[in-house]
Parts: structure tokens; sequence; C-alpha cells
């Protein structure tokens, strides 16, 4: 891993734990079922934190964001827990950087999914990086991107399928011709 990586990992790990607070900390542990720790930091300066990093460091490619995206989901030391922040920095950072992402991301981001443990950070991944990222695939990009989603169907994760239903339903084209989206079927 090269050490621009490494270094952006560190100013949002460090910039993060800076900006939390106990209270927040305590209620995203306890809203989350105890399986990510938290430092506690808002959503804003998460947000703020990624944005930061970004003009930092300026030249990151995809090889690099998809790397520093892994290692802000992991765990930030051995014996640690996940933590929370951490993971929506990967999901910010991801989100903004969406165009440079491809079909063979989805691997990664099926991961992150199956480590998700909260509807939460399944829900902004899908939402903010996996639609987003179909939606600019055409091609026999977009396909083997369809095999994936499919597959997902099938999994026997419930946050994987839960990742391909969602996916579905947010991707779901108007029927040509009628010219009217249609609503989700309960």
């Amino acid at each position: 891993m090269n050490q621009t990586v490494l270094e952006a990992a560190g100013f949002i790990d460090t910039t993060l734990q800076n900006e939390g607070a106990w209270y927040r900390a305590d209620d995203v542990e306890s809203r989350v079922g105890g399986a990510l720790g938290s430092y506690g930091a808002s959503v804003g300066a998460v947000r703020g934190t990624v944005r930061d990093a970004g003009r930092k460091f300026k030249d990151l490619g995809h090889d690099d964001v998809t790397a520093l995206a892994s290692l802000l989901w992991g765990q930030p030391g051995p014996g640690r827990k996940p933590v929370y922040e951490r993971r929506l920095a990967a999901v910010v950072l991801l989100q903004s950087r969406v165009s440079m992402l491809r079909h063979t991301d989805l691997t990664r981001l099926e991961g992150f999914i199956r480590s998700a443990h909260t509807g939460e950070l399944v829900d902004l991944l899908i939402s903010d990086v996996v639609v987003p990222l179909l939606k600019v695939l055409v091609g026999n990009d977009r396909q083997r991107a369809d095999v994936v989603i499919n597959r997902w169907r099938g999994d026997p994760d419930d946050w994987v399928r839960r990742a391909a239903s969602l996916t579905e339903e947010k991707t779901a084209m108007p029927e040509e011709g009628d010219g009217h989206e249609r609503s989700p079927q309960p």
C-alpha cells in the first residue's frame, strides 16, 4: 500500500477522533448494537473530513481511493472494533469518487455490505455508491454488474439480499413508452 494512502487514512482517523463527542459515541454504539465502535463524530464532521482529505491528498487514483476505503472500513488496530465513523467516511469517499469506480468494484462493495453490521451503512452504500455506479455503466460492464446484483438476490446473507432488493428498487426504470415511474409494490 502506498504511503499517501496510509497518510490519508491517518489524517481521516485522527480528525474523526478529534471531532468526536462521548454522547454521540454512546448513541451510535447503542443504535448499531455494539458491533461497531464509535468516535462520536457528527455526520457533518465526517463529510467535512473526507472533503478536507480530498483537498490535501489530491492525486488519489482509482486504486488509491479503493484502498483508502478498505483501510477506513477495516479495524483501526489489532483487537479493536471497526468504527462507525470510519466506515461512514469510506462511504462518503466512494460517493465523492463514484465516477472513478468500475463494475469490478462491486466485489469490494459486497464485502463492505457483508460486514456492515447495520442497515444504516448498507442503505448508504446502495443509495450513494452502488446505484450511482450502476447508472453510469454501459454495455458489457453493466451486464457484468447485473450478474453480480442478480447473484446477491439469492445470497444466504441477509444484508446482501437486502442490498440486492434496494438496488433493484432504486434502479427500476419505468416501462418503455408510458413515461411514468413505478412505485415499489408493498
